[in-house]
């Protein structure tokens, strides 16, 4: 018996090493047993015309999961019914922090908590700071205009403001069972009294609360390295969205890129995506901004296609 074991064993290791070789040799998200997602807000348009379809057309590129950012005219339960039916769970969302359309905000956490969890969702994420109170664009400015001038405004205290309703609402949401998070644009990284407001976010939000989903695309807009800021801060980001931006983008402060679909553009996705894994990250939505060089659907489906393929350590 006792040599029928050593043989056995003898005989299994090498079987052991080959799987071992071959799960070396898979691409990243596949040996790490990680999720390709993807952003809704990336689709906006098409899920407002065909919500339905636009799920199911995700569900076919092989996406399994989404994050949400608005209900598209839905209650929760019309929501969750139609991501049962194309497959695909939800576990994270963008919520405003005041009332907004026809879903509950952080102003109004047990509805908030109430709608995450017929969805599915576990994680709720501040998509914006608490702009300036006193600060209005001038009347004939468009949105995407005015929501630049508005991150142009920030100053310190609204930061640490920000920071603040983080906290609180962290604490409030915990025993609901809902985890908060905060996401980045480019604005975060401008200088303000010697800092930055995301150096203020990260210093003055609690790191046993609250958590950053950081945006690789805003990040390198901005000019700074993704892959250094997360290891100067191991554990404080848990998602991430894989976001790429084209050569021609000039770092600024002012939500600004030349958006491309990820993997054509100048993120170094071989180094942030170990860099996110050892950082604490694990989950990973594709997001682009427009303007996009044909349908949004096929953009996205590009994007997944790249990462599916990608080999790194």
């Amino acid at each position: 018996m006792h040599r029928r074991a050593l043989l056995a064993a003898g005989m299994a290791l090498p079987i052991a090493l080959a799987g071992r070789a071959r799960a070396a040799s898979d691409p990243f998200f596949m040996r790490r047993a990680l999720a390709i997602s993807v952003q809704l807000y990336t689709l906006d348009p098409d899920l407002d015309a065909d919500f339905d379809g636009t799920l199911r057309k995700l569900r076919d590129i092989g996406f399994g999961d989404v994050e949400m950012a608005g209900y598209h005219g839905r209650t929760a339960s019309e929501f969750r019914r139609a991501l049962d039916a194309a497959g695909l769970v939800c576990r994270s969302a963008h919520i405003q922090p005041s009332p907004r359309g026809n879903g509950p905000s952080f102003a109004e956490p047990e509805a908030l908590a109430r709608d995450m969890h017929i969805i599915g969702v576990t994680d709720v994420v501040l998509p914006i700071p608490l702009f300036p109170a006193d600060f209005r664009p001038p009347a004939e400015t468009n949105a995407g205009d005015g929501f630049r001038l508005s991150g142009e405004a920030m100053q310190a205290d609204d930061w640490r403001r920000t920071a603040a309703f983080l906290n609180d609402r962290a604490r409030v949401l915990a025993p609901l069972g809902l985890k908060i998070g905060y996401h980045n644009h480019n604005f975060e990284f401008a200088p303000v009294e010697r800092t930055t407001g995301f150096d203020i976010l990260l210093g003055e939000t609690d790191p046993a609360l609250v958590s950053f989903e950081l945006d690789i695309g805003w990040v390198a807009a901005a000019g700074r390295d993704p892959v250094a800021l997360m290891r100067a801060h191991p554990g404080r980001f848990t998602q991430l969205h894989v976001k790429d931006i084209a050569d021609t983008t000039v770092p600024n402060f002012s939500a600004r890129s030349d958006p491309t679909e990820v993997g054509s553009g100048k993120v170094d996705w071989g180094s942030v995506l170990p860099a996110a894994y050892a950082a604490g990250v694990r989950r990973d939505y594709i997001e682009q901004e427009p303007p996009f060089p044909g349908p949004r659907v096929d953009s996205v489906a590009k994007s997944f296609r790249y990462l599916s393929d990608l080999k790194t350590d």
